[in-house]
This record gives structure tokens, sequence and C-alpha cells, in this order.
């Protein structure tokens, strides 16, 4: 077990945001959360990674209770890419080499460099090693983040929202990269999406969040008429192309 998340409850002051979540993950397993704006899901990520402290419940990180883990022994176990990364001048080959700092402890190493470079290959990135982030595009920059957050061989990648501001053929080769990362690697990752036909198209587990409760989860086999109008208060019809469900608004 990677992650497991057992009656976590969280508030902004007195607004509860969270209530009674529980599910878990296992290595190697794709899973998107799904849910309208305001169901819980980017809290929930960061309570996960503990940028946000959650009052009640307990999350184990391979067996290891989250509130009692230091900060450098949680960013070498999971990989956090949240909604809006912020650029700077700085080379994408060192803004990917900072996901490494985790496990630097005097100086760069040859095993950092050699990583770095590894990642930047497996992400499509080693012609704009030398270039500045803040010289790159929309889809180019979420690459590099992702990267940095490969960089940490995590255990458990979080990407909140990861192909929000991409277009359609930087949104499927984001995805398609995370998906074969995932499998070959064996992490686990947990993606936060809007799009419900491209989470179908590469995600094998699904969490769907409704008023900061966890609904239902399961395989593609949970995205029904039903549920979809249970949860966005949207008419659906879910057919399926080429074997992949997918959802189609009804016309009002």
């Amino acid at each position: 077990m990677v992650l497991s998340v057992n009656k976590v409850e969280f508030s902004y002051g007195s607004v509860p945001v969270l209530r009674d979540v529980n599910f878990e993950v296992e290595k190697g397993d794709f899973i998107s959360i799904l849910g309208v704006n305001g169901s819980g899901k980017s809290t929930l990520m960061k309570c996960i990674n503990r940028i946000l402290a959650f009052k009640e419940g307990i999350i184990f990180v391979e067996d290891r209770d989250l509130k009692k883990m230091k900060n450098i022994e949680i960013a070498q176990k999971i990989g956090y890419v949240p909604q809006n990364s912020e650029t700077g001048y700085v080379t994408v080959f060192d803004a990917v080499l900072l996901g490494r700092k985790p496990y630097i402890k005097w100086d760069v190493s040859s095993k950092d460099l050699e990583l770095t470079e590894k990642v930047l290959g497996v992400m499509g990135l080693e012609d704009y090693s030398l270039r500045y982030i803040n010289e790159l595009s929309g889809g180019e920059l979420q690459k590099v983040v992702i990267a940095r957050a490969l960089v940490q061989e995590p255990q458990l990648l979080l990407l909140d929202e990861p192909t929000s501001d991409l277009d359609l053929k930087n949104q499927l080769e984001v995805m398609k990269i995370i998906k074969e990362v995932s499998a070959t690697q064996k992490i686990a990752s947990v993606v936060v999406m809007h799009d419900i036909n491209l989470a179908l198209r590469f995600s094998d587990k699904f969490i769907i969040l409704k008023d900061g409760q966890v609904f239902t989860t399961g395989g593609k086999e949970v995205i029904t008429p039903e549920i979809i109008k249970e949860t966005y208060g949207v008419d659906v019809y879910v057919t399926h192309f080429e074997g992949i469900p997918v959802v189609i608004p009804k016309f009002q």
C-alpha cells in the first residue's frame, strides 16, 4: 500500500471542506480524482502532501504516519505538481535538478546529474536543457514541472489539474507520459482532473468527490449517467468508442 487515507477531515476556519475521506492507493495505480469546483479536490491533494494540516483522521504513506514524517522524508516519498508553477530566470536543467534537493547533502552528486539527464530524456526535454523556463510554452513548462517531481524518485506522484492550460496535443502527451512512468516505474499517480473523457482515456481507477466526501470509487464502471448526474448535475450519455467510455452531455 503506497497511500492510505482514513477518516480525514479539514476545514478552512469554521467552513468544513473535507469530511470523513477514506481511500487507498496501490503501487502502480493511476487514479483520477473527479468532482465539481469546490468539492475539495485540491485541498485533499495538499493534505496528502502536508501542505495543509488536517485536524482529524490519519494518512499513511508506505505505512508511515504522515504527521510523524519529516519534511525531507515527505519530499523523498511524494512528488507534487501544483495547479500553477512559477517561472524564473533558471535553465530547464537546473529547474529539474532542484527536484534532487531532498537528497543533496553537501553538493550535487554524479547520480543527481545522471538522473536529471535521464528524466529530461523521458520527458522529451533534452533539447531544452539550456533554455530558460520563462521562455517556454505552457506545455513545455508543465513537462519541466513534472520532470522535477519525477527526479525526486517518489513512490507517490500527486498532480493537481496537470492539463488545465494545455492544448489537446500537449494534454495527450502529458497524460501519456504520466501513464507510462506510473506503469514502468511502479509509481502510484493521483491526478485531479476536470476533463472526464481525458481521465477515462488514461486512468485505471476513479475517486469522485461530492461536498467534501468520497461519493464513490472504482474503475471505469463507476462512470455512469446516474453518477455523473448526481455529481455534476448534468444529464449525459455514456457510450464507448474503440473500447473507451465517452461521456457526452445531453442537449438541454
